[in-house]
């Protein structure tokens, strides 16, 4: 039997990233918007949504603060919903909740369940995708943010071997330290003004430990799926969802949002 907190996922990791990186930063605002393109402010007004894997909240922060009516931030990590809650704890409309993403509580009830850089984490999406879908409202909304496999081939070719090998198997304080060396080349770099598609130009407006951040939470992981637009839309068309978009964000990864059948 699948163990839904789990399943072969990397929870205990992530928790140690959102336990340590747990501030809610002005920039995280403007990745949000990228993330999410689909959707303007004023969208959000009276929705009640479901973030799945919130992490430390940071998500559920921007459509509470835009007038959503309620939202449901979820995660499986102590540390995650630790901070998930101390971030959102200024919204009375926000519930915090331990819960997987292969098992959402609710049916048919949701104007929008979106998940960001989570399901490619996963090792059953198609399971996750199908729980969203089953939690909106007829013509409810599921948008989700993913890695791409376009322009990241280098990343594909030298970080997901040494992150299998050697990375996901190592204590995740030692993976933290390591992380210095790498965001360090990457500082160096973008302040060369080497900015070769549009994230490294996000990047560069950066500050270093929220540089190290992304540097550690590419290294962390012990499942890391790089997918192709077409994949994309595949499972989202497979999750039984219409009306499909796809965004291609920072020129590296793929958001899509579909609508549940009236």
């Amino acid at each position: 039997m699948i163990n839904p907190n789990v399943a072969g996922g990397s929870p205990e990791r992530f928790g140690y990233e959102w336990g340590r990186y747990s501030d809610i930063k002005p920039e995280y605002e403007e990745q949000f918007r990228r993330w999410l393109p689909f959707y303007e402010s004023d969208d959000w007004r009276g929705k009640r949504f479901v973030d799945v894997g919130c992490g430390m909240g940071r998500n559920s922060y921007w459509p509470l603060s835009y007038g959503a009516a309620q939202g449901h931030a979820l995660d499986v990590d102590a540390r995650s919903l630790a901070s998930a809650r101390a971030n959102l704890a200024s919204f009375a409309n926000c519930e915090v909740l331990e819960s997987s993403a292969y098992e959402l509580p609710w049916t048919s009830e949701i104007d929008i369940a979106f998940s960001i850089g989570v399901i490619h984490h996963l090792e059953f999406p198609e399971r996750a995708l199908a729980e969203m879908v089953r939690s909106v409202k007829a013509g409810g909304q599921i948008a989700i943010w993913v890695y791409g496999r376009e322009n990241n081939g280098w990343l594909i070719w030298a970080l997901n071997p040494a992150r299998k090998l050697l990375f996901s198997r190592m204590p995740i304080s030692l993976v933290h330290h390591l992380s210095l060396y790498p965001t360090a080349v990457l500082w160096l770099f973008l302040r060369m003004g080497l900015t070769p598609i549009k994230y490294f130009g996000l990047l560069r407006g950066f500050t270093f430990s929220h540089l190290r951040s992304i540097v550690f939470d590419q290294m962390l992981p012990k499942i890391a799926n790089y997918w192709r637009k077409d994949e994309v839309e595949a499972l989202m068309r497979e999750a039984g969802l219409e009306r499909i978009q796809l965004a291609w964000v920072n020129e590296m990864s793929w958001a899509a949002r579909g609508f549940k059948r009236a």
